[in-house]
């Protein structure tokens, strides 16, 4: 008799089991296409891989984003471009930045062509209100301004950070330039109206966001919200609460700021995630977190000494060819849909944020539109190990003078990504599955290797040259955020921006 009792128990456990394996195989399986979640992309600026303390960094805390990453469908060899524009540019288009005209983040180059149709004109025509709150850096003048790119809310500040003037088009509001605080306190235009905010740029961002996120939430409109913050780029500035930590442990005035930075975006995410915690959002609710390029500020010194910041073992960041000059995180959460604490190493990049959130939304993408360079990532989504071929990924930094033949710098901070290889200015290969730091050039054993990366790197470079539209473009003769900022100050003034959630506390 005790022998059939263990021989049920065991029975029923071994059903329960196969049942919940099952139910998870079939919710991971499940098609994706067509689901419309609602879609928050948090995009931070120079943070890398490095910055955060669940990639080792035993410096910063970010447990808030460590309890993300942990629950979160990773892409592990995810990769963006070098620097600013250029990676949002090919967010936006679904294609490398160049054939979009953008080969600078200044200087008229930083402009995505108008010819580019964006993924969020096309999420528009399926219903989805769309909105941006932080960085644009996509064009400051009336006719790229992301109000006629596809975005229903605008909240943004100008040029590629705040602050920021130069010759040409690019520059931020007066006000903003001329302040110490600088990241304090700014001006930025709401849609049709600047505005003048209090406080942390970070936390006004964020705060915007949630307050345009609970409207549609309440109103049973699908949404892509994109929050994409202007820290923690230079200049180092950050609340002093949040420097005082690092003050107290002897850091210098600038590790204090960025790691202020980074961490105050931390507690920022955690209010976002309590906030859908609050609103029981997670149901039909994709959030994702990544950065711009690779990591920037990589040195610090600590009472003084010189000290080398923690890397995550990437001996390049920001503005390089190499592997930390495009290798960032990249963190999905959907509850229910997405595996947790699962990791895709397929290689995947940026450009493949255009058709995977057009399929998501179920949003047609039209045959005469621009092409593009990169892939739905659904079938990884509903499938990790989904078959994924092997593609090639074009990494060029750029910024070389204004004027200047692009062709002369054709092999100058360059690279080719395969899913194994990384070819670098056309003379150093290598084997990133062996060898993911690049310590060693391989290229004089696999001369194969480096003969057909090289045919495929001239073709696309063929390809591109003429696509880059902005090279021959004059300066303009006004910054035009300047021009509406003092015409808008002579008719009616700024008024105050008041805010829909008035009890944003991040880190209370």
């Amino acid at each position: 008799m005790r022998s059939s009792s263990l021989f049920l128990t065991a029975t029923f456990l071994v059903c329960c089991i196969v049942e919940i394996t099952f139910g998870r195989t079939q919710a991971f399986a499940e098609s994706l296409a067509g689901s419309r979640p609602n879609i928050i992309l948090v995009m931070t600026d120079d943070q890398g891989m490095g910055d955060l303390s669940c990639m080792g960094n035993q410096v910063l805390r970010t447990p808030n984003l460590d309890r993300f990453y942990e629950r979160s469908t990773r892409f592990t060899d995810f990769h963006v471009s070098p620097t600013c524009a250029p990676t949002r540019s090919s967010i936006f288009s679904g294609r490398h930045e160049f054939r979009n005209g953008v080969t600078h983040t200044i200087r008229e180059r930083e402009r995505m062509a108008l010819s580019t149709t964006t993924f969020a004109d096309l999420l528009r025509t399926v219903g989805y209100e769309t909105g941006i709150f932080g960085k644009w850096h996509l064009g400051d003048e009336d006719a790229y301004q992301p109000y006629n790119r596809g975005f229903s809310e605008v909240f943004i500040h100008g040029a590629g950070g705040i602050g920021q003037a130069y010759e040409g088009s690019c520059a931020d509001f007066p006000p903003n330039r001329q302040s110490e605080g600088r990241y304090f306190d700014n001006v930025i235009l709401h849609n049709d109206t600047i505005v003048q905010t209090k406080g942390f740029c970070t936390d006004v961002f964020f705060q915007a966001a949630a307050g345009w996120i609970q409207e549609k939430r309440e109103s049973s409109t699908p949404y892509f919200a994109y929050i994409s913050t202007n820290a923690p780029h230079g200049p180092m500035l950050a609340p002093e609460r949040y420097k005082k930590r690092f003050a107290e442990q002897g850091w210098d005035a600038n590790t204090q700021g960025r790691y202020g930075m980074i961490e105050n975006i931390d507690d920022n995410f955690g209010m976002l995630v309590q906030k859908l915690d609050q609103w029981k959002a997670w149901d039909d609710t994709l959030l994702i977190f990544m950065t711009d390029n690779g990591q920037a500020g990589r040195g610090a010194k600590r009472d003084g000494k010189s000290q080398k910041m923690h890397t995550a073992g990437f001996k390049s960041g920001k503005g390089s060819p190499y592997e930390g000059g495009t290798h960032v995180p990249a963190f999905w959460y959907w509850k229910g849909k997405l595996g947790e604490g699962v990791d895709i190493p397929a290689l995947t990049a940026h450009i493949d944020l255009f058709e995977t959130f057009c399929q998501l939304s179920g949003a047609e993408i039209p045959g005469d539109i621009q092409e593009r360079d990169g892939r739905s990532l659904l079938p990884l989504l509903e499938d990790p190990k989904a078959d994924w071929p092997d593609r090639k990924l074009f990494v060029h930094q750029g910024r070389w003078e204004k004027g200047r033949d692009p062709n002369l710098s054709q092999f100058k901070n360059c690279a080719v990504r395969t899913q194994r290889w990384r070819f670098v200015n056309n003379r150093e290969l290598y084997d990133i599955a062996e060898d993911p730091f690049e310590s060693k050039n391989v290229a004089e054993k696999h001369p194969q290797v480096v003969e057909e990366i090289q045919k495929a790197y001239q073709a696309w470079w063929s390809q591109t040259v003429p696509l880059m539209v902005n090279e021959d473009a004059p300066y303009a003769e006004q910054h035009p955020q300047t021009v509406r900022y003092e015409k808008q100050l002579e008719k009616r003034g700024i008024p105050d921006w008041v805010p829909v959630i008035t009890d944003w506390q991040p880190g209370s």
